[in-house]
């Protein structure tokens, strides 16, 4: 008698959950055709001390493709961590890798703590980049803070 051969079976890259869509609807598909092609892009990473949340638009301003560590369910205290943002990255990414997108600018906003696994995750997704550019804004002493409380 012949024993079972035990094989493992075959690991297939499933594709990152993408903005709040469900793949395992039968009228969206990961498969269909993609019309647009964007060569070239910019990537907004916002990094707040609750979440971070990643936007690719084109040169013209237009949103392409975006997530957060929220949209990525993450909730409650795992949503500001590193690894919330390195997953959030990785999705907003994909769609626009699988576009063609080859060349791309950073502009990064805030100090969180997915800041720079946000940054590390854009730099091993393939795409060349062209500049990387904090845009935190920081006062110049600005205001007069409000006048001291009185108990």
């Amino acid at each position: 008698m012949k024993q079972p051969r035990l094989t493992k079976p075959k690991r297939s890259i499933s594709a990152p959950r993408l903005n709040r869509r469900r793949l395992s609807s039968k009228r969206f598909r990961l498969h269909r055709t993609i019309r647009r092609k964007i060569e070239k892009g910019i990537i907004h990473i916002q990094a707040s001390s609750n979440n971070t949340i990643i936007t690719v638009s084109n040169f013209e301003g237009q949103v392409v493709s975006w997530d957060s560590a929220g949209t990525s369910r993450f909730k409650g205290p795992k949503k500001p961590t590193p690894y919330a943002a390195q997953t959030a990255t990785r999705n907003a990414i994909f769609m626009v890798v699988k576009q063609g997108m080859k060349e791309a600018a950073i502009k990064i906003n805030g100090a969180g703590p997915g800041r720079v696994a946000a940054l590390k995750t854009v730099v091993h997704s393939g795409v060349k980049l062209s500049f990387i550019r904090d845009v935190t804004p920081t006062p110049h002493n600005g205001c007069r803070p409000p006048k001291r409380r009185r108990v």
